[in-house]
C-alpha cells in the first residue's frame, strides 16, 4: 500500500516530546566565552562615544568591541534590487537608527558576567529627530541615511491597462478606503541564537537558520571568507516564520569575534532582544479603490502601498512586489493600477514573515470587496460568487503576470459556505439584531489564492544504503517544524517499497550537504520533496544495475518489487548485501517548471460585545486546497498553526511606537500574543486539485492559514457591527478599537 496520503505520526516528535530537542544555546563547546549585545535605547541619535573602561575592568571580562574594532565592511541589503547605499554596519558607528541596534559586545567566561558588564557600558547618543510614521518618510523631509540621499527602498508600480484609459471606467459604484496591516513580532519559541569556532579548516556556526547554504554565503562574504572555509549547520529549530531565513548582523558579529580571539563564541538573545532587534513583518499602510456596478461585478482594482522597511532595507523592503503579483487574488478583474514605496524609518528593521507580501494583498483585497457589498447591498458571499475566476479558466495568467496553475475556487466557496451552514448564521445574525442584543453575531469570508515556491530555485537530495539495509536521505531543505524528517522518510520508504523505519534523514549541515536551497515560501515538498522521490527512483535503479550484476543476468530481467530484487529465474537479492559489495549512493536535482498556486476559502464567526467592543472568535472554518497532500496529518497541523497565527494578527498582535520611536511592545509582557483559550477548534476542510507542476501534484501549505483567514476575521467583527454604522476597523480588531468605532458610527447617526 503507497504511504502517500496517509496521515503518518511525526517521527521527530518523540525525541521532542522526552528527551528534548538539541537547539543551538543547549551546545557548550569547550572554552566558549559568551556574547551579550549592548544595544542603542535611542531610536536615532549621534553616538558621540561608547565608555566600555568599566566594562573592561569587571569581573570574567576578556573583550569588548565597539565599531572602531570591527574591520569588516558594512553589509548590503539582501537584494539587490534595494538601495544599496543603505548598508548595516555590524556595530553602529556614527548614528543609531532604531531603538535595540547594536552599538558594543561584551565577552566574557560565562553569559551572567557578560549580562552583567554589558550594563557597565555607557552609550552617550545625542538625539537627532525620529522618523516613525512611513508615510512621513517618503516626503525625504529628514533622510536617516544621508548617503543615499533619500528614505526611498525601493519603488513599484503598475497598470493595466496601459495608456489613459480611465481605470474605473463603466464602474457604477467606486469604494476607497485607507486601512493598516499592522507590523507583528514573529516571535518563534527559539529566538535567535548562533555559535562559531574556528579551527584549521576555518569556520564552524552552529545556527537556527532556514538556509543552511544561503548562510553560508552570507557569512563567507562579510567575513572575507571563501566559502569552502565556512561550515553552517543547525541541530532543531525552534520556529523561524520567515524571521531566520538570512544571517543577521549579530551572526556576522558572533563570527567575528571568534575569528578576531581565537576561541569559539557563543550568543543568545533575550525575548526582549528578539521583540525589538530580531526584525518584524507586514508593516504596510494601504490606500485601496475598488470600482464596480450596482449588480456586484467587480470593474477595477487600485491598491497603494506605503510598506515600512524600518532603519535598515532588510527583505521585507521588496515584499510590495508579491503584494503587486497577488494584486487581482482570485477574481476576474481585467482593470488594476498599483504603486507601492518601501522606506526607512528609526524602526525595527522589517524581514519576511509567513506569507511574504501575500497575506498584505489578501487583506486588502478582501476587506475591499466586503465594503463593496456592503455599499450596494449585496451578501459578501454572493459578490464573492459573481467574481471569481471560473474553473474551467486554468491555467490562468493575470494581468499582474502571476500563473495560477490549476483551482476550483467557486467549490472551495460553496464548501466552506455548506460545511458552516451559512443560511442559518445569517439567520441567527438577524435575530440578535432584531432583539437588539449586547452580543452581535459576525460572519467574515475570505476567498483566496496564493504562489508557493515562487522563485522556482531547484533543490538537492541524496540516498544511500548500507551493509544493514539502512537507507539515509539527504536535504536541501531545512526544517523547523514542518516535519520533513516524516515526510522525506515518507517519500523514500514509498518509492523503496521498504518500512519507513529503515529511512534515516540528515539535512542543514554545509558540510554533509553540498547545496540546497532552504526552507520558506511554501516550496519544500514540491521542491526538496520531489528532489527526494527523483533519487529514491535513481537509487531503485541503480540498485537494478548491481542486482543484475549480482545475478548474473541482464538488467531487463530484473524486477524491483517489496524491497527486494528478483529475476525472471525467481533469484532473490537484497539491499543488504548488494551494498556490501557496491557503492550504492546517488544524488538528484529537482528543478521546478513553474510555482504552484494553493487557493482556499475561509469563514469566521465572531461574538461582539457593543458595549464593551470585546471580541470572542466563536468558530473557524477553513477550506484549503493544496493538490495532494502527501501527508493529511502534517498538512492540518500547517493548517491550525496558520489560523492560529492569523487569527492573532487580526485580533491583538502589533509592534508599535511612541513618538520618540520607543517600542511600546517590546516583550511579552505587553506585545498580546493569542492562546488556545482564545481560539476555537478548528473545523478544517482539504480539497485536493492536482498541479501539472510535479509528478506528486503537490502544491505548498505552510503558509494559508495566515494567508486567507485574517481578513475573515477582520471582515466578520466589521459584520458584526455594520447595523451600527460602523464601516471599517483596522487590525488587530481590539475590544479598544472596536469600541471606538462604535462610539464615532453613534456620533453621527
Amino acid at each position: 500500500m503507497s504511504l502517500i496520503g496517509r496521515p503518518v505520526r511525526r517521527t521527530e516528535d518523540r525525541a521532542l516530546l522526552t528527551t528534548g530537542g538539541t537547539y543551538v544555546d543547549d551546545v557548550l563547546v569547550p572554552g566558549s566565552l559568551e556574547l551579550v549585545v549592548v544595544r542603542s535605547t535611542v531610536a536615532h541619535g549621534r553616538l558621540r562615544r561608547v565608555d566600555t573602561e568599566a566594562a573592561r575592568r569587571a569581573p570574567g571580562v576578556v573583550a569588548v568591541f565597539t565599531a572602531a574594532d570591527v574591520d569588516l565592511a558594512p553589509l548590503p541589503p539582501e537584494a539587490g534590487v534595494l538601495n544599496q547605499k543603505m548598508t548595516t554596519p555590524v556595530l553602529a558607528d556614527d548614528v543609531v537608527r532604531f531603538v535595540g541596534e547594536p552599538v558594543a559586545a561584551v565577552l566574557a567566561t560565562s553569559r551572567a558576567e557578560a549580562v552583567d558588564a554589558a550594563a557597565l557600558v555607557a552609550a552617550d547618543i545625542a538625539p537627532l529627530p525620529v522618523l516613525v510614521d512611513p508615510e512621513e518618510a517618503v516626503t525625504d523631509e529628514l533622510v536617516l541615511h544621508p548617503e543615499a540621499g533619500t528614505n526611498m527602498v525601493l519603488k513599484l508600480g503598475f497598470r493595466r491597462p496601459a495608456g489613459r484609459a480611465e481605470l474605473h471606467e463603466g464602474a457604477e459604484v467606486v469604494v476607497r478606503q485607507r486601512m493598516r496591516n499592522p507590523r507583528v513580532a514573529p516571535c518563534p519559541l527559539e529566538a535567535r541564537a548562533g555559535q562559531a569556532e574556528w579551527g584549521p579548516d576555518g569556520l564552524r556556526y552552529r545556527a537556527g537558520s532556514q538556509a543552511v547554504h544561503l548562510w553560508r554565503g552570507q557569512l563567507a562574504a562579510a567575513l572575507g571568507e571563501p566559502e569552502d572555509r565556512v561550515q553552517v549547520v543547525n541541530g532543531d529549530v525552534g520556529g523561524a516564520f520567515g524571521s531566520k531565513a538570512f544571517a543577521s548582523r549579530e551572526d556576522v558579529l558572533v563570527a567575528w569575534a571568534s575569528r578576531r580571539l581565537g576561541r569559539p563564541v557563543r550568543w543568545a538573545e533575550t525575548r526582549s532582544e528578539s521583540m525589538t532587534a530580531a526584525g518584524h513583518g507586514r508593516a504596510q499602510h494601504q490606500s485601496a479603490e475598488l470600482g464596480g456596478t450596482r449588480d456586484g461585478r467587480i470593474v477595477s482594482y487600485a491598491l497603494e502601498v506605503v510598506q515600512d522597511a524600518g532603519a535598515y532595507p532588510r527583505i521585507g523592503a521588496i515584499l510590495p512586489f508579491w503584494t503587486r503579483t497577488m494584486l487581482t487574488g482570485p477574481y476576474a478583474i481585467s482593470r488594476a493600477k498599483f504603486s507601492s514605496s518601501s522606506v526607512t524609518t528609526t524602526t525595527t528593521p522589517v524581514v519576511s514573515y509567513r506569507g511574504a507580501g501575500q497575506p498584505e494583498a489578501v487583506a486588502a483585497l478582501e476587506r475591499m470587496v466586503d465594503v463593496y457589498a456592503a455599499e450596494i447591498g449585496l451578501d459578501p458571499a454572493e459578490v464573492r460568487r459573481r467574481n471569481l475566476l471560473p474553473p474551467e479558466s486554468f491555467p490562468v495568467t493575470t494581468i499582474t503576470r502571476a500563473r495560477y496553475d490549476t483551482g476550483d475556487y467557486p467549490a472551495a466557496l460553496e464548501r466552506v459556505l455548506a460545511e458552516a451552514d451559512y443560511p442559518a448564521l445569517r439567520a441567527e445574525q438577524a435575530a440578535r439584531r432584531e432583539r437588539g442584543d449586547v452580543q452581535q453575531l459576525g460572519i467574515g469570508l475570505s476567498t483566496f489564492v496564493e504562489i508557493t515556491g515562487a522563485d522556482t530555485r531547484s533543490e538537492y537530495a541524496s540516498i544511500r544504503v548500507d551493509d544493514t539495509g539502512r537507507f539515509t536521505v539527504g536535504s536541501g531543505t531545512c526544517p523547523h517544524g514542518q516535519g520533513h524528517v516524516t515526510a522525506w522518510a515518507m517519500l523514500a520508504a514509498d518509492v523503496l517499497a521498504v518500512a519507513l523505519d529503515r529511512v534515516d534523514v540528515r539535512h542543514s549541515d554545509t558540510a554533509t550537504i553540498p547545496v540546497g536551497g532552504g526552507t520558506g515560501g511554501s516550496r519544500s515538498l514540491q521542491t526538496g520533496g520531489m528532489a527526494v522521490r527523483e533519487a529514491a527512483l535513481a537509487l531503485v535503479e541503480r540498485g537494478r544495475d548491481a542486482a543484475a550484476g549480482h545475478l548474473g543476468v541482464a538488467r531487463d530481467e530484473v524486477e524491483y518489487t517489496a524491497g527486494r530484487f528478483r529475476s525472471t529465474a525467481g533469484h532473490v537479492v537484497y539491499w543488504a548485501e548488494l551494498a556490501s559489495a557496491n557503492d550504492l549512493s546517488v544524488e538528484a536535482t529537482f528543478q521546478p517548471s513553474a510555482a504552484t498556486c494553493p487557493f482556499g476559502a475561509h469563514l469566521a464567526v465572531v461574538l461582539v460585545d457593543t458595549e464593551t467592543g470585546q471580541v470572542t472568535l466563536r468558530r473557524a472554518v477553513a477550506v484549503d486546497d493544496a493538490g495532494v497532500l502527501l501527508n493529511p496529518l502534517l498538512a492540518e497541523g500547517q493548517v491550525h498553526g496558520g489560523l492560529a497565527q492569523g487569527a492573532g494578527q487580526a485580533l491583538v498582535e502589533e509592534v508599535r511606537f511612541a513618538a520618540d520611536g520607543t517600542p511600546l511592545h517590546g516583550d511579552l509582557h505587553r506585545y498580546a500574543m493569542i492562546g488556545a483559550a482564545e481560539l476555537p477548534s478548528f473545523e478544517t476542510v482539504a480539497m485536493q486539485t492536482p498541479t501539472p507542476v510535479n509528478a506528486l501534484g503537490a502544491k505548498g501549505l505552510g503558509e494559508s492559514g495566515a494567508v486567507g483567514f485574517p481578513p475573515a476575521v477582520q471582515n466578520a467583527v466589521v459584520d458584526a457591527v455594520r447595523h451600527l454604522g460602523v464601516r471599517h476597523i483596522d487590525m488587530p480588531v481590539t475590544a479598544e478599537r472596536v469600541w471606538t468605532a462604535i462610539q464615532e458610527a453613534y456620533a453621527v447617526r
